[in-house]
């Protein structure tokens, strides 16, 4: 993957050799694929047993990052917290040593905030589709299960690392598109037969939300696979952001509601909220909701500047280029006038010209290509870690 942007290593791990078209249309279908794996190690560099078991042995090992499950208790599959960790959260690793010894799943939730690999991988993503991306870590001992039959409030991308994982998949949603906000009905019939597939090391599945499934491993060997969380924000969502950001400015909105209208008959509800539906599909609304979900994005991941406390300035013949890693758009200013670099930390004002140098950064230049006066702005980036060397 040599040459590759982050974003284009992270889509070929991913989904392979599948054009990026594809890709997004695939998030937009309700229907699940299977990715066949050509490399057994394909997955192996982003997590091991081994470093399980180093990160047990932390404090960052505790309640909520840690749970365990097991489809074979009544009731919840859920691990009673007590059973394997202290009031406080902290591990009681004995317990939890002997929960998973008698079936149940081990789950490390974003484990991409902690372990460097998966935040690489995971940010590539996050640059393609735009919203947050997380990792979760399912380690299940041989012979169990650890979840009954469910579905997930976001599409998931499994990656299967060691071991074998017999799924049953029950296509179609009977639930149309649940969020986080929806709990679990009850209740729920499948509308199809189950299909079956057995995921091996280097194999990848897609499951869209609200698809039903299961899995189990066989007897044996353990699985650990890793569940790549898509957390793309809803419509309803989106639209409360969007009230939100305009009550700031919208004088009509911060009005008293008019309860006693409601008498005047079923059309007084509509009346009265369409002019204000009609503001929230204004352009500059929807601007301002776009900005607020990429300032969002930026700062609630993991930031991964291209520094470390002892970052080395660059000199007018360094071949610089904008950090891989780092979550930023260049807004340009309503009035035409420079543009503001939004990314982890605070907004950057930038001039027409440094917003072009950011803009030839994009693809490698050095400050004396840049031209007169360059230098001293491209140090600036590289102290803040929004630029790496080439």
């Amino acid at each position: 993957m040599s040459g590759s942007t982050l974003a284009e290593a992270a889509w070929r791990l991913a989904f392979g050799s599948l054009p990026m078209e594809d890709g997004l249309a695939l998030r937009e279908s309700p229907d699940w694929r299977h990715f066949p794996g050509h490399d057994p190690d394909r997955y192996r560099h982003l997590i091991s047993i081994a470093e399980i078991d180093a990160f047990l042995a932390t404090d960052a090992a505790a309640r909520p990052r840690i749970s365990m499950a097991d489809s074979s208790r009544k009731g919840s599959a859920a691990v009673p917290e007590e059973d394997y960790a202290f009031p406080d959260g902290g591990l009681d690793l004995p317990g939890l040593f002997a929960c998973f010894d008698a079936g149940a799943t081990l789950v490390v939730s974003q484990f991409n905030q902690m372990h460097a690999p998966l935040a690489r991988f995971c940010r590539g993503l996050e640059q393609v589709y735009l919203h947050a991306v997380q990792a979760n870590i399912y380690l299940t001992p041989p012979g169990a299960q650890g979840f009954r039959m469910h579905y997930d409030t976001h599409d998931v991308l499994v990656l299967q690392v060691e071991g074998e994982k017999a799924w049953r998949i029950w296509p179609g949603q009977p639930f149309p598109n649940p969020t986080r906000r929806t709990p679990w009905p009850g209740g729920i019939e499948p509308l199809a037969e189950a299909e079956t597939i057995t995921l091996r090391p280097g194999d990848a599945l897609y499951v869209p939300r609200g698809v039903l499934h299961d899995a189990a491993t066989q007897d044996g060997e353990p699985s650990l696979h890793v569940t790549i969380g898509f957390m793309e924000p809803s419509f309803a969502e989106v639209l409360r952001m969007a009230v939100d950001l305009l009550e700031e400015s919208e004088p009509a909105l911060r009005a008293t509601f008019p309860t006693w209208r409601l008498a005047d008959g079923p059309g007084a509800l509509a009346a009265l909220a369409q002019p204000l539906a009609a503001k929230l599909a204004e352009p500059a609304a929807l601007d301002r909701v776009a900005l607020a979900l990429l300032d969002r994005l930026a700062a609630d991941q993991p930031a991964l500047l291209a520094r470390g406390l002892f970052p080395k300035q660059p000199e007018a013949g360094t071949k610089l280029h904008l950090a891989p890693g780092v979550l930023h758009a260049l807004v340009p200013e309503p009035s035409g006038e420079g543009a503001s670099l939004r990314w982890a930390g605070a907004p950057l004002a930038l001039t027409s010209q440094e917003a072009g140098w950011v803009a030839r950064l994009a693809d490698g230049a050095t400050p004396a290509e840049l031209g007169e006066d360059s230098l001293g702005f491209c140090r600036k980036l590289r102290r803040l870690g929004l630029l790496a060397e080439a």
